[in-house]
């Protein structure tokens, strides 16, 4: 409990985009925590003019502490959380989904860590004791720890992707050129303000009853610009070396899911680890040309894929001899760890050939 003598004043900041169906059980939750820790709190909804009906139903429910924004220009989740921490009028931020994810009966806990001095507070489905609906699939399952194995160079934190946070303003403050793309937000924050104490609590993740989830392929892609952009800020010129191997370990999932598959379907061990290395490389040639060969980015794919391929083809050629070898010697490894093996003969080379051959910055000569 909040001690009632030194109640800082809180500001509840929720997204939304056509959750109208969650919003009024989300208010009457936070409405039950605000009246049961005594907590002088406000809760601001920032609207991507939905037209569902959420902005009736928000003013049919006449609360002074609830009140809402609607935006129509620079739509998006990240820019509504901004949005809303910039119109906020707390000593303490708090961010929060509207499709009742995250419990709000964990707000007292975490206005208590940041009393106890910590920076930032995450509400983490994966923290010890943290879970989640029992109906997560594999592939969500494991789109949420590549994202997350993505981001450890940033932070240490065991769910750097949570959407549940809370931090003084003063540290909001602190941010400078906040410029997220996507939907990660909090990644942001830690980064670029500075945080040093995160702390996580554990929470219940439940899966939304109500609407759809806006998170889609695009919001994948924009999330790589996102870590590019924070990788940058954070390791400088190290960071298209970091990104390469990010973008490798990425590939070497591509590699593997592809052989997997091909041998599942009967197919023959030489031609299934062929596709697979091919499979691999045009992902990592993609993801390379928009990660971490930024400057290489132009119009020109047709010649830079094709420089990309025979640059990368002795790596290639060196991978599959390597995983062929492996099957050779050792009959009884499966062919995923052979994979690996040679994944890892021809890394070392593909680096050298990305970096110096097929996504050089081009150059403008002078004019004399």
């Amino acid at each position: 409990m909040i001690d009632a003598s030194a109640r800082p004043r809180i500001t509840v900041v929720v997204p939304t985009y056509k959750e109208a169906e969650n919003l009024a059980q989300l208010i009457d939750r936070v409405a039950k925590v605000r009246e049961t820790a005594a907590l002088d709190l406000d809760l601001l909804i920032v609207d991507d003019d939905s037209q569902d009906g959420s902005a009736k139903l928000v003013a049919a429910r006449q609360e002074p502490w609830v009140r809402m924004i609607v935006r129509k220009r620079n739509r998006g989740l990240s820019a509504s959380v901004l949005e809303g921490l910039r119109q906020s009028t707390g000593d303490i931020l708090v961010c929060m989904d509207a499709d009742l994810s995250h419990p709000p009966e964990m707000l007292p806990r975490m206005l208590e860590k940041l009393a106890e001095g910590a920076d930032f507070v995450v509400g983490s489905r994966y923290a010890p004791g943290g879970t989640t609906s029992d109906d997560w699939g594999i592939f969500r399952w494991l789109n949420s720890r590549v994202s997350i194995l993505l981001a450890r160079p940033l932070t240490s934190i065991q769910d750097p992707m949570a959407g549940f946070f809370a931090l003084r303003r003063s540290t909001f403050e602190r941010a400078t050129d906040l410029n997220p793309i996507g939907y990660k937000i909090g990644l942001e924050l830690i980064v670029r303000c500075g945080c040093e104490r995160v702390v996580e609590i554990p929470i219940h993740f439940e899966d939304r009853r109500f609407g759809e989830s806006k998170l889609g392929l695009r919001e994948q892609l924009l999330y790589l610009e996102h870590l590019r952009r924070l990788y940058t800020l954070r390791y400088g010129t190290w960071t298209p070396t970091m990104q390469f191997l990010l973008v490798g370990g990425l590939g070497t999932l591509v590699n593997l899911a592809t052989l997997t598959l091909l041998l599942g379907f009967g197919r023959r061990p030489r031609a299934s680890i062929a596709i697979a290395i091919f499979t691999a490389m045009c992902f990592n040639f993609t993801l390379n040309r928009g990660l971490a060969f930024p400057g290489a980015r132009d119009r020109a794919w047709p010649r830079r894929f094709s420089t990309f391929v025979i640059a990368s083809s002795i790596g290639a050629a060196t991978n599959f001899a390597a995983t062929l070898f492996t099957i050779g010697r050792a009959p009884e490894v499966r062919p995923q760890v052979a994979a690996l093996v040679g994944i890892a003969a021809g890394t070392v080379f593909n680096f050298v050939a990305s970096r110096y051959l097929a996504f050089r910055a081009s150059r403008v000569r002078p004019r004399r």
